[in-house]
C-alpha cells in the first residue's frame, strides 16, 4: 500500500452553518477524524482560527463564521501485511468473508495502525480494493472491536462498489445475536430512534444529539433467563454506528458486558465476569458482485457467549 505523504500540513476549513452557538471544541469534535481532546489540543497549539482570529475552546460560534484548522503533518505510515491468524469462511476473486473474533480491530486508524484484520488480509491475499484508501482497503462495513462474527471485504473496486451500494440501500441481510440485560415485556419488537454523536462525549453515539440519523432495530427474544437477561436475535433496517448497543440501552436492555452503554457494573452478570459486549454477527447475506446470485454466510456463536448462556441457564429458570 502507498504511504501517507509526510511533511505537508492538512489544512481544512469549516463554515458555521448548523453549529451556531456551539462551543468551538465541540464543533470541531463533530468533524471526521477529530475527537474533542484532539480539537482542544489543536486550539491550544494555535492551529485553529475562527474568521481570522484565534479563539479559546469555549468560544461560542456565530452564524457566518468560518473555522480553519491546520492539522500537523502526517508521519509516513503504511498499512503493512502482517501474519495474523484469520478464520476465513469463504473467498473468491471478488470477496473475502471472515469470521471476526472479538478483540481485533477491522482496519488501521489513529492509535491503532497494526494488528488489524486488514493487516492480516493483506498478508494472506496480497491486495484489496483501493476505494477505502490507504488505511481501509477492502473495507465495506465494520464491526466494533469487541463484536464478533461475519464480515465481508472486497478484493477489487468493482466488488467494493457493488457491496457498498447494497449496504447503503439496506438490501443486504444481517442478523445478530446478543445477550441483553433484564426481562423483556414483549417477545419481539422494534426500536426506531434516531442516532448521532453524543452532545458532550464524542466517542459515544446517542439518541440525544444535535444531528441524528434515522435508525431502526428489530429484536426477537429467543430465550428469557428469568429477570436477569435474555438471549435475543436482532435485525438491522439501518446500519448506524453502535446502533444495536445504543438502541438496546435506550429501551432499558443494554447488552451484557457493554461498559460504554451499560449501567455501572456492566462487566459482570449474576456474579459472572463478562469480558465484552455480548454481540455476535451471526449471519450476512448479499448479492454476489459478479454472479448476481444471493450468497449467505453464517458464524457459530463464540465460546465466551456460549459459556455465558450456559451459566444463565443454570442460574435462572428459562421462561
Amino acid at each position: 500500500m502507498t504511504e501517507k505523504e509526510a511533511g505537508k500540513a492538512d489544512e481544512r476549513e469549516f463554515p458555521v452553518l448548523e453549529g451556531a452557538g456551539i462551543r468551538l471544541d465541540v464543533f470541531l469534535a463533530g468533524k471526521p477524524g477529530l475527537t474533542r481532546n484532539q480539537a482542544q489540543r489543536l486550539i491550544t497549539e494555535g492551529r485553529v482560527i475562527v474568521s481570522g482570529v484565534k479563539r479559546k475552546a469555549n468560544y461560542r460560534l456565530r452564524p457566518g463564521e468560518s473555522v480553519k484548522v491546520a492539522l500537523p503533518a502526517l508521519e509516513p505510515l503504511a498499512t503493512l501485511p502482517e501474519d495474523i491468524p484469520l478464520d476465513i469462511i469463504y473467498y473468491d476473486d471478488d470477496v473475502i468473508v471472515v469470521n471476526k473474533p472479538a478483540g481485533i480491530v477491522v482496519h488501521p486508524a489513529s492509535g491503532n495502525y497494526s494488528g488489524t484484520l486488514v493487516n492480516g488480509l493483506l498478508n494472506r491475499f496480497g491486495d484489496l480494493s483501493h476505494l477505502g484508501g490507504d488505511f481501509r482497503p477492502g473495507v465495506v462495513h465494520r464491526l466494533d472491536k469487541d463484536t464478533s462474527g461475519v464480515i465481508v471485504f472486497a478484493r477489487n473496486d468493482h466488488a467494493h462498489r457493488s457491496l457498498a451500494a447494497q449496504f447503503k440501500a439496506h438490501t443486504n441481510v444481517r442478523e445478530y445475536v446478543a445477550v441483553a440485560v433484564g426481562k423483556f415485556k414483549d417477545r419481539e419488537g422494534a426500536v426506531s430512534v434516531s442516532i448521532g454523536r453524543h452532545i458532550t462525549d464524542r466517542k459515544k453515539m446517542s439518541p440525544v444529539t444535535l444531528k441524528g440519523h434515522s435508525a431502526m432495530t428489530r429484536y426477537r427474544v429467543i430465550s428469557q433467563f428469568g429477570p436477569a437477561a435474555a438471549f435475543i436475535s436482532l435485525g438491522l433496517t439501518t446500519g448506524r454506528t453502535h446502533q444495536i448497543r445504543v438502541h438496546m440501552a435506550h429501551i432499558g436492555h443494554p447488552l451484557a458486558g457493554d461498559r460504554v452503554y451499560g449501567a455501572a457494573g456492566a462487566g459482570t452478570l449474576l456474579g459472572m465476569k463478562v469480558p465484552r459486549q455480548m454481540l455476535h454477527a451471526r449471519l450476512l447475506g448479499f448479492i454476489h458482485p459478479s454472479t448476481g446470485a444471493y450468497a449467505e454466510f453464517e458464524s457459530d456463536i463464540p465460546e465466551d457467549m456460549k459459556r455465558l448462556l450456559e451459566f444463565l441457564g443454570r442460574k435462572e429458570k428459562i421462561v
